[in-house]
């Protein structure tokens, strides 16, 4: 009978010399969540691959340089040729199917200064061409002190976008868009019309300045 109850009380005491050890753990710790689980940051693509990142600022920013560009030409006076011009200054009258048939346009430009005394500023038309390099298209201004010259890369089903760089003087081809931080140029080409085109340039040295180019087909001479 003793022995009974001493082996009673020995495990008595291991059950609670059990315990208390339990009692002392720490909680498990939680596993890291797996590398695959974790978002990762999607890599540019298109043209937007190879735009710098000051150029795809101003061409995510082109809504609200259009807007302060087109009031600060209404208030000085220059609704009713904003008007006038219709869907080649209106912001939302991109098309469909904007790609442009290649061969020579006639061109020309209006441009919207915010900031400048005359904010409204129509120029004389002049000759551009499109032309199919097989991959992709581009676009060249024949004339002029400055003559832009660039490729076109798709982008959604109402735009295309243009990345090229500034021709001067007697050069006779723009360097490559990149070489010359200061002649690179970054636009937009929509389609606004049966055959009518537009390419929409915010302007680098003004945040609220555009140039609007407008691309007629011309008939080739004789």
């Amino acid at each position: 009978m003793a022995d009974h109850r001493h082996l009673a009380r020995r495990g008595a005491w291991l059950w609670a010399a059990t315990a208390a050890l339990q009692a002392c753990q720490l909680p498990p710790v939680a596993e890291p969540p797996a590398v695959e689980d974790m978002p990762a940051e999607e890599a540019p693509s298109g043209w937007r691959a190879v735009a710098l990142a000051e150029d795809r600022d101003r061409l995510d920013r082109l809504p609200e340089t259009w807007a302060a560009a087109r009031a600060a030409a209404a208030r000085a006076g220059y609704a009713r040729r904003l008007a006038a011009e219709g869907e080649l200054l209106d912001p939302d009258a991109a098309l469909p199917r904007p790609e442009p048939s290649p061969g020579p346009y006639r061109c020309r430009i209006v441009r919207l200064r915010a900031a400048a005394r005359r904010p409204f500023t129509a120029f004389p038309p002049f000759f551009c061409h499109i032309v199919d390099e097989g991959a992709q298209l581009s676009l060249t201004k024949e004339a002029g002190g400055e003559r832009p010259g660039g490729y076109l890369w798709p982008d959604g089903e109402r735009r295309l976008v243009f990345l090229g760089a500034f021709a001067r003087g007697r050069e006779r081809l723009p360097p490559a868009y990149g070489d010359d931080p200061d002649r690179n140029l970054a636009a937009v080409l929509e389609r606004i019309g049966i055959f009518r085109w537009r390419l929409v340039i915010p302007l680098p040295a003004e945040p609220d300045a555009l140039d609007v180019l407008e691309l007629i087909p011309a008939v080739p001479p004789d």
